[in-house]
């Protein structure tokens, strides 16, 4: 015959029965209160975990959030005054979106709506104060907008117009701004944000526009002034980008070869920021054969004089000839009679030559960020071999390996021994395995390790180990609760009458005693089945009793 495990349901009952009022009352309260225990522990573990949705909010921003908080049915949390805002931890980048969405929160700066209460009778100097502070609240708004921007504050300070233009002063404005952590302004945006401030506002230079961030770095230093040794911040940025690009040509072209992690590479470079313009003029005497006639002039006259008086005029020309001589010479030939001697002639003629000059004009601009020298540093790693099975050991790499992998170097970095350029390349075994970046990777252990020690996770840990513990509590205090009832079972009292005992101990004989309420089941059922008469009097006497 099967045997029942454990006390069952009647058992507990009929234990329940036998306690007094007082035991009865107890035992109920303190069953009632280990399952209030255990509702309670199941219901805070299941209490979702509050984080900041915003803080620092203004009272009308605070509002605001809170009225569309309402009507998206999400539970919040005040804490610090009003001044901070709390959600359930799986919503708050969610709910950071839609509020986005709808403009929330706005800052605490406030625009030109601050024009639309303006009341009769306000004096002019509050008027410019409230459009001052308007337009101030604008930009801000403005700024706020871009990408990188968390909050910004804008100051104007505008003076007063003044009938001595030369005694004028200029507007200047400052700009406070807090980027996202892990953002920054790039020079580009910081004159953006300087332009767009000095061209809202009247009679305002961009040069007058300081832009501060929240670290107190002053952004709006790189316009025109110079650092580090009389390099501007873009002269920087580019020396770092090609010390950069030259770095990552000779870690690239050895990767293949030692493997990804197995290479580091730094390059300095020095460069040549002066900006050199140079015209020169060069003037060559032009070889014979090359010659080439630039312009060519020629300028001829011919004169002839006729006979007459001649000479100078005066007495003496006046005066006859003399008398004739015979010359020493042969006679002279006269002409024929009736006809003139020819008149004396004369000319003059005068050629100029134009030659071609050999000219050349040369204007030089050189290029500005060229490359002075060169100096680059290389560490590979040993190479992995086997010299046992099971286990590995690091080899130096060869002298021909070493040669191969520096003349693939010399040709990624473009090596010029006449510029000045050096280059070192070590072979050394690294410390301990290391990621692309050179940062040591962490190891899975390591990682999980990391993961649950952080503090939001201890928290959810301990919070639930704490619940565990007390269901476990409540749970033992109920078992033992139980454990009493099944026991005060047991020890109920006799169901034969004082007169029958005598009767049925001599009808059926003692059985030997075994503890436990399944024993006195047993004994009993045996009796009924070998004494039925017996038992039935038994039976009919409770019955009577009744």
């Amino acid at each position: 015959m099967a045997q029942a495990p454990g006390p069952g349901i009647a058992a507990l009952t009929r234990g329940f029965v036998q306690l007094s009022i007082s035991q009865k009352l107890g035992f109920l309260v303190a069953l009632s209160a280990v399952a209030a225990v255990i509702v309670v522990a199941l219901l805070w573990a299941r209490t979702p975990e509050y984080r900041v949705l915003y803080s620092n909010l203004s009272d009308r921003d605070g509002g605001e959030v809170i009225a569309a908080l309402s009507q998206l049915n999400v539970p919040y949390q005040v804490a610090e005054g009003g001044s901070v805002l709390m959600v359930p931890a799986g919503q708050v980048y969610d709910l950071r979106l839609k509020l986005a969405a709808q403009g929330l929160p706005k800052g605490g700066a406030v625009g030109f709506e601050l024009m639309d209460g303006q009341k009769f009778g306000t004096s002019q100097f509050a008027e410019q104060v409230n459009y001052q502070r308007a337009l101030a609240g604008e930009l801000a708004r403005t700024v706020q907008s871009m990408a990188a921007v968390q909050s910004a504050r804008v100051h104007l300070a505008i003076p007063r117009q003044s009938v001595f233009v030369r005694d004028a002063p200029q507007a200047s404005a400052s700009v406070f701004v807090a980027t996202y952590p892990g953002r920054r302004l790039d020079p580009g945006q910081v004159a953006a944000i300087q332009h767009l401030v000095a061209s809202s506002v009247p009679e305002l230079s961009a040069g007058n526009v300081t832009l501060v961030d929240q670290s107190g770095n002053l952004l709006s230093a790189g316009s025109g002034e110079a650092v580090n040794d009389q390099l501007e911040p873009a002269q920087l940025k580019y020396l770092h980008a090609v010390e950069a690009a030259y770095a990552a040509r000779i870690e690239n072209i050895l990767k293949p070869i030692v493997g990804a992690d197995n290479v580091r590479a730094q390059v300095s470079a020095m460069l040549d920021f002066n900006r050199v313009e140079q015209t020169s003029e060069t003037f060559k005497p032009n070889p014979a054969q090359q010659a080439s006639i630039r312009s060519q002039q020629t300028v001829e006259t011919t004169s002839t004089s006729p006979q007459g008086p001649s000479g100078i005029p005066g007495a003496l020309s006046n005066q006859p000839p003399g008398a004739a001589s015979a010359p020493l010479t042969a006679p002279a030939q006269r002409a024929p009679e009736g006809q003139a001697a020819p008149a004396p002639t004369s000319s003059h003629r005068e050629n100029v030559v134009n030659y071609e000059v050999d000219k050349t004009i040369r204007h030089t601009k050189e290029e500005v960020g060229a490359v002075k020298r060169l100096s680059a540093a290389v560490v590979v790693n040993y190479r992995r071999g086997a010299d046992q099975p099971g286990s590995a050991a690091p080899k130096p790499l060869s002298e021909e390996e070493l040669r191969q992998i520096t003349a693939l170097t010399r040709e990624a970095m473009g090596f010029n021994q006449t510029r000045g350029d050096t280059l070192n390349v070590v072979n050394a075994p690294f410390s301990g395995e290391t990621a692309a970046g050179g940062v040591a990777a962490p190891s899975e252990w390591g990682a999980w390790v990391q993961d649950v020690s952080s503090p939001s996770r201890v928290v959810t840990l301990l919070k639930y180990a704490l619940v565990a513990v007390i269901v476990l509590v409540a749970l033992s205090l109920a078992r033992s609760a139980l454990r009493d009832l099944a026991r005060a079972a047991r020890t109920e009292p006799s169901l034969t009458l004082p007169g029958q005992e005598a009767q049925l101990a001599g009808a059926y004989p003692a059985a030997p005693a075994a503890p436990g309420y399944e024993a006195d089941l047993r004994a009993v059922k045996d009796l009924a089945r070998q004494e039925p008469r017996i038992v039935a009097n038994v039976v009919k006497d409770w019955v009577a009793g009744q």
